[in-house]
């Protein structure tokens, strides 16, 4: 079954009825050539819920659907991961944002960490951060997410640390951090609710000052084992290793 996303006041409960706006209504109508009768899921990305809805009218600018059934089935992890992630060279961040996501990030947060080899300019980073929040819509649509994640606007590095201060757990894979059952007890203390931040730096990895610096704020340096990860691998294996333990 399709999925698609839209604003809270497209979703009129009361009347039983959702309008479906915007570049979706070109998808549906032109691309899936799906007709009046045909079910669809629709969500708000913040409730956590699923409409679920069928076809009425497939019109120019919008589609029309009855809604028929609320669904309350909670896909999302019981604790928001918070991935504060080094901005990488290329396209690479296309990619950790859709894996991120289909791993169940709760948001993403672009970082401008010292050995970063892009640097944006302020135009340069909305237009970014834009298409990455495009990439995490399709990507929540693709793994059935009750939420969109949000990518925020980019940070400095000290700015992404004071961020991360109120949280309850905080860590930061860094190559020369050692005792990988350390790492493990870390792990195995996650609790459902909690807020967890994840630092992941670039490809040349984060300065000595940076990791002093998350470190004298309570971010704890882990090590991720013996070898060393792509930056854009790093993240994955940290959200995969929470996702099968919170879940």
């Amino acid at each position: 079954m399709y999925q698609f996303f839209v604003e809270e006041h497209q979703i009129n409960v009361a009347g039983k009825q959702v309008m479906i706006l915007g570049e979706d209504v070109n998808h549906i109508r032109n691309v899936l050539r799906m007709k009046p009768g045909e079910e669809i899921s629709v969500k708000n990305g913040r409730d956590g819920r699923e409409y679920r809805c069928g076809i009425l009218l497939l019109e120019e600018d919008r589609i029309v659907c009855q809604l028929r059934f609320i669904k309350e089935e909670n896909v999302e992890l019981s604790s928001r991961i918070h991935l504060f992630q080094a901005l990488p060279k290329g396209d690479k961040m296309e990619l950790i944002i859709q894996k991120a996501v289909e791993l169940g990030v709760y948001r993403v947060i672009p970082v401008a960490a010292k050995r970063c080899v892009v640097k944006l300019d302020e135009k340069k980073a909305a237009a970014r951060v834009m298409r990455w929040q495009g990439i995490a819509e399709a990507a929540a649509k693709q793994s059935k997410r009750a939420i969109v994640p949000e990518v925020t606007p980019v940070i400095s590095f000290d700015r992404a640390v004071q961020s991360a201060g109120n949280m309850d757990v905080k860590l930061i894979p860094y190559e020369l951090a050692g005792d990988m059952g350390r790492t493990r007890g870390l792990f195995c203390k996650l609790k459902p609710g909690q807020d967890i931040a994840v630092f992941i730096g670039p490809e040349g990895g984060f300065e000595e000052g940076e990791i002093s610096a998350a470190s004298a704020c309570g971010i704890e340096p882990i090590t991720l084992g013996k070898r060393i990860l792509r930056t854009e691998t790093a993240g994955l294996a940290v959200l995969s290793w929470m996702m099968y333990l919170l879940e």
